[in-house]
């Protein structure tokens, strides 16, 4: 994994095949489980990411920050 700073949580896709990490750095970075290659690379907030989460069906992955938003991402398209 690649964070220019802590990673304060981690969260699994309840497939097992993406994980989650909520940075410092103020990102969240998504990664493939079985190639460790970087699927996600600018979900971004305004200050440190201190959570993260999937949905049940795994198509939602929501964000929490220290710059009082929460923010949900597709996981089909990132946006």
């Amino acid at each position: 994994m690649s964070h220019n700073d802590e990673v304060h949580e981690l969260a699994f896709s309840s497939s097992g095949h993406l994980l989650a990490s909520a940075s410092t750095d103020r990102t969240v970075g998504v990664w493939d489980v079985q190639t460790g290659r970087r699927v996600a690379e600018s979900l971004r907030h305004d200050d440190l990411v201190d959570a993260v989460v999937f949905s049940p069906d795994g198509r939602l992955l929501a964000s929490g920050s220290y710059d009082k938003t929460v923010k949900l991402w597709s996981t089909a398209t990132w946006d």
